[in-house]
């Protein structure tokens, strides 16, 4: 997955951000589960706020990301409807392939063992090759079929771990992630302590705008340290701080199953455990582009469209590539 940063930014100023690499993680598709966005977060009783990740621990592990669900394959079906119709004939041409050449062997050593056949030898040699080129190519398609969907039925899986994935809205509140689809554009930010506490400054700016667009951000501490995150708290910037904290208002939850997907995701990209990455997601769920770095704070404001009550699904798809 590739990130695109490099569009024109021209709704604000970019802000002087460290570099980051793109191409990383996956995308995900999740099965829509209403959810009031709108809810009140959990207020903050000082200037300074310590997030930090619910430890809980689950009767039933996550299956592997790895593991072929029934719900993958359906979606794989739905998404690439005629691919079993192809896979289905690539597999009969071979069969009519393999056993025309199987007959036009026999033929060609009857032939080659008979002098009074012999000037049909170099007929049968033809058809025997025609069918040989068939058998190949037909192959070759067949296996490139079955590997992309393989690979699809992986992504999926991948997926669904992750829209299975728990979120502290408010002390009350633990919703899965995709309880948020259609109502907010997630960017997990995983990394030490101290990179999301500078990306949460990185990102004061940018705050109205990507609160405009739905964006909510999910910090995910990977050294087991809470970031501490400083709000305004006077009175004339109320309005402010109160985009702020619902900006970062997410935490995960059940911190051993975010930390295994997201080691996954890492060691597919072939990114060092140790990285810094963000990871931004579509209003449908799917993975917009990822990065190793700070979130580009700039981009997301300059490419996504803002959200607007019940046309904002209508360009789910269409929402850039940040």
């Amino acid at each position: 997955m590739a990130s695109v940063a490099n569009a024109p930014l021209n709704l604000l100023k970019p802000l002087n951000l460290p570099r980051y690499k793109p191409g990383f993680g996956s995308g995900f598709v999740t099965t829509p589960l209403r959810s009031t966005i709108n809810a009140p977060f959990l207020t903050a009783q000082s200037s300074k706020q310590s997030s930090s990740p619910i430890i809980c621990f689950a009767s039933e592990k996550q299956n592997s990301s790895t593991d072929t669900s029934s719900t993958a394959r359906i979606r794989s079906e739905v998404l690439t409807p005629f691919r079993s119709v192809r896979m289905f004939f690539y597999l009969a041409f071979i069969a009519s392939g393999g056993l025309g050449t199987l007959i036009a062997t026999t033929q060609l050593i009857a032939a080659l063992t008979n002098p009074s056949r012999a000037l049909d030898a170099p007929e049968i040699a033809k058809g025997l090759g025609i069918d040989i080129c068939a058998v190949s190519l037909f192959a070759f398609l067949y296996y490139r079929e079955n590997t992309a969907k393989n690979a699809q039925i992986a992504r999926l899986s991948r997926e669904e771990n992750l829209s299975n994935l728990k979120l502290r809205v408010d002390e009350k509140r633990v919703i899965p992630v995709s309880s948020l689809r259609g109502f907010a554009r997630l960017v997990i930010c995983a990394g030490p302590a101290s990179f999301i506490t500078e990306s949460f400054k990185f990102s004061e700016p940018f705050t109205e705008g990507l609160v405009e667009r739905g964006v909510l951000v999910v910090p995910f501490a990977t050294d087991g340290n809470s970031p501490s995150f400083e709000f305004d708290e006077s009175e004339e910037s109320k309005d402010f701080t109160s985009k702020r904290k619902r900006l970062w208002q997410l935490n995960p939850v059940i911190v051993s199953e975010w930390t295994n997907w997201l080691d996954e995701q890492k060691k597919l990209a072939g990114v060092s455990s140790d990285s810094p990455v963000y990871i931004s997601l579509r209003l449908d769920g799917r993975v917009r582009g990822s990065g190793i770095g700070y979130p580009p704070w700039n981009a997301f404001v300059a490419q996504l469209p803002p959200v607007k009550g019940m046309w904002s699904g209508l360009l789910d798809g269409f929402d850039g590539r940040v």
